[in-house]
Order: structure tokens, then C-alpha cells, then sequence
């Protein structure tokens, strides 16, 4: 109820057209998406009741970014009606994956040693899959900065990896989830009125998303100017930190609670819908805004940002390939990312990026025995999850004799 309470001002001064001032609207209409995130995520999650855990939490993944989705797409759209925009959609972009990886990591990796004492998070094979998506992704996100754009061909690319992977995670085995707290309430209802429940906080959170995204996004960058903060920065960071504070939450209690290996899978196949979908969306919404097909150009910084985000997911995968995590290697991905957080000049990016290029290449090296183990086990994945269709299928069919 009070999260409900909360979500409210910000769509009652967009309807009647109320200003208390730049920065206090923009701190509404940011309460507001911060309030519809906890509740899509908090329904998602009671989702896992009837699906996949595999899909829950791609899924949970997909509905949690939501605000984020929205924020972004409408930069995008408004760069394609005004140029001065562009640069705010790939920053957007840039610092949610950026916050991702830098910060949601290390911080699941920390909250599993508060609890478990234990310095490393293994995860499991199924993960795999994930991290073959990612890579391949994140594989191809190295030739965006060197054209200048992102272009519908990436996001036909993008989105092809997106769908191969949900294609597999989806016919995982259904799995009893562990929720907790509002997930919990909702989880427990009977199936008819817990998929009511779901769908009406579905809508209320997306239509009050959908209400407030403009003017957060344009509030963000009147505020940097009244506060005299570069908006660019503002833009990068605050956004996506106010959309994705749920995200990290569920990540950061789910670590708590010893289950290290789902949260960690949690905020990895965020980054995959984020490296693909959210990608792949914005030359979309700039192609529909301003009805050219040529995508969403990209200055020298913007580029630098795209190089610099490819590059630490380049590093975050390599750092998973023996489908582990440890406290060490959370420490360097907080590091690395804390001082292109504080420092944010072009020297320190290019510094970074090449940091993470470097660093990725000698663990590929150090860990290339692991990297057909983990083939492997993404095929071993594919095909559980193909023999667990076919022996449904087959089930179905003797029943219907």
C-alpha cells in the first residue's frame, strides 16, 4: 500500500499539469518509477509460481529493467525529433549496464560473504547459457563504436541473441521458487486471483511509468543545469541507479539469504537483456521518432562510452567462465568501475577500457581449459532442456491415448 502511495504524486502533477519546480518535479516523477519498479518486480516474481525458473528470472530480469526501458526509449525518441538528445539515450544506456556489472555484482558477492562467510559465489551449469549469450553479445557490441551508429542491423543481430536465449531458458524445468515478503503475499493466492492480482499491478506500474517517463527524462536535464552538474553525468547515473535500486534490492536480500548463484543469474540475465534488447530498441525508437532507417548516430564520447561498457562486459565474462565468482575478483570489478565513476574524463576512459581488454585477455588465457567446460555445459543445458520438452510431449501423448 505505501509503495502504491508513493507511485502516486508523480502521475497527479503530470495529469493536472502542477509544477513545485524542476528539481522537486524531478524528484517526484523519479520516486514514482522507483515505486512502480519495486511493485513489477515484486509481481514478477510471484510469476515464478507458474513458469520456469529459468524464464522467472529472465523474465524477472525483462520487468525490472522496465523503467529503464522507458527512460531510454524516450531519449531515443526524443533525439530523433531533437539531435541535442542523442547523447542522453547513450548515456542512459551505457551507466545501467555500467551499474550492473560495477556495482550489482560486487554487491551480491558481499552480501553472500556477510551471510555465508564463503569468499566465492559458484554458480550453476544452467548459467551457462546466460553467459554464452552475453558473450556473444557483448562480442559483437565491439564493432558498434568503430561505425558511428546503432543501426537496425544491430538490433536485428541483438535482438536474434536475445531470442536464441530465452528460446533455451524457457523450457527449463519448473522449480518451487522461495519468495518473500509483498512476492510472497501474492505467490500465495489461489491461481486465479494471484494472476488477477499480477496483472493489475502489471498495468498500474507500466502506465504509471509510462505517465512520468518524459518529464523524468527532460527533468533530469533542466536539473543538471540548475544544479550547474554536466546532465550528461546526471543522466548516466541517476536514471538508471533510481530505475534499477529494485533490482539490486531483490538481488542484494536474495545473496543474503545464501542464494548466491540465483542472484548473481538474476542481475546476469539483466545484463543480457539490457546488452541486447535495450541496445537494439534505441535506433528503433529514434528510426519511428524521426522516420529516417539510418539508427542513433554516435559522437567520439558516445562511442568512447559504448568501447568502454563493451570492454567491462568483455572482463565480466571472462572473470565467469569457470562458472564462479569471488570476492577478489568482485573487489577489482568495484574498483575499476569506482574510478571511472569519480574520474569521468577521456583519459580515464580510455585507460579503463584498456584495462579491461588487457585483464580480459590474460584470464582467457589463464582459463582457456575452462572454456570448452563451459560449451559444454551450455550444450548440456540445451539439450536437458530438449529432452525434457520431448519427454513432455510424450507424456502428453500417452495420456491423450
Amino acid at each position: 500500500m505505501l509503495t502504491t502511495i508513493v507511485a502516486l504524486p508523480g502521475p497527479a502533477l503530470r495529469l493536472t499539469g502542477t509544477h513545485l519546480g524542476t528539481v522537486s518535479d524531478t524528484t517526484l516523477f523519479g520516486l514514482t518509477i522507483v515505486a512502480a519498479a519495486f511493485l513489477l518486480s515484486w509481481a514478477a516474481e510471484a510469476a515464478e509460481v507458474d513458469i520456469s525458473q529459468g524464464l522467472a528470472i529472465a523474465f524477472i530480469a525483462l520487468i525490472a529493467v522496465l523503467p529503464e526501458y522507458a527512460v531510454d526509449m524516450t531519449f531515443a525518441w526524443k533525439a530523433g525529433q531533437d539531435p541535442e538528445f542523442a547523447p542522453f539515450a547513450v548515456a542512459n544506456m551505457t551507466g545501467a549496464n555500467r551499474l550492473l556489472i560495477g556495482l550489482g555484482w560486487p554487491l551480491v558477492v558481499g552480501m553472500f560473504w556477510l551471510r555465508t562467510k564463503s569468499r566465492r559465489i559458484l554458480l550453476e551449469g544452467s548459467h551457462s547459457v546466460a553467459i554464452i549469450a552475453l558473450s556473444a553479445a557483448t562480442l559483437y557490441s565491439f564493432t558498434i563504436p568503430f561505425t558511428g551508429v546503432i543501426g537496425l542491423y544491430d538490433t536485428l543481430i541483438l535482438v536474434v541473441i536475445f531470442i536464441a536465449y530465452v528460446y533455451v531458458i524457457a523450457r527449463a524445468p519448473t522449480e518451487e521458487p522461495e519468495l518473500v515478503g509483498p512476492a510472497l503475499s501474492i505467490g500465495l493466492l489461489p491461481r486465479r486471483q494471484r494472476r488477477i492480482t499480477i496483472s493489475i499491478i502489471f498495468v498500474f506500474a507500466a502506465a504509471t511509468i509510462l505517465a512520468v517517463a518524459e518529464p523524468f527524462a527532460e527533468g533530469l536535464v533542466h536539473s543538471g543545469e540548475v544544479l550547474g552538474v554536466d546532465e550528461f553525468l546526471l543522466v548516466q547515473w541517476v536514471a538508471p541507479l533510481a530505475s534499477e535500486a529494485p533490482e539490486f534490492l531483490i538481488a542484494g536480500i536474495l545473496a543474503f539469504r545464501g542464494r548466491g548463484a540465483v542472484a548473481i543469474g538474476v542481475l546476469l540475465s539483466s545484463k543480457v537483456n539490457q546488452w541486447t534488447l535495450l541496445v537494439g530498441g534505441l535506433p528503433v525508437a529514434f528510426g519511428l521518432s524521426s522516420g529516417s532507417l539510418g539508427g542513433l548516430p554516435l559522437d567520439d564520447r558516445q562511442a568512447l562510452e559504448v568501447l568502454l561498457t563493451a570492454a567491462q562486459s568483455a572482463f565480466a565474462v571472462a572473470l565467469l567462465i569457470g562458472l564462479s565468482l569471488s570476492t577478489r575478483q568482485a573487489m577489482l570489478l568495484f574498483a575499476l568501475f569506482a574510478v571511472q565513476f569519480a574520474i569521468p574524463t577521456t583519459a580515464v576512459r580510455v585507460a579503463i577500457s584498456v584495462a579491461y581488454v588487457v585483464l580480459t585477455v590474460g584470464i582467457v588465457v589463464v582459463k582457456r581449459a575452462d572454456v570448452p567446460a563451459l560449451m559444454r555445459s551450455a550444450r548440456g543445458a540445451y539439450h536437458a532442456v530438449e529432452g525434457a520438452t520431448q519427454s513432455t510431449d510424450a507424456e502428453s501423448s500417452s495420456d491423450d491415448v
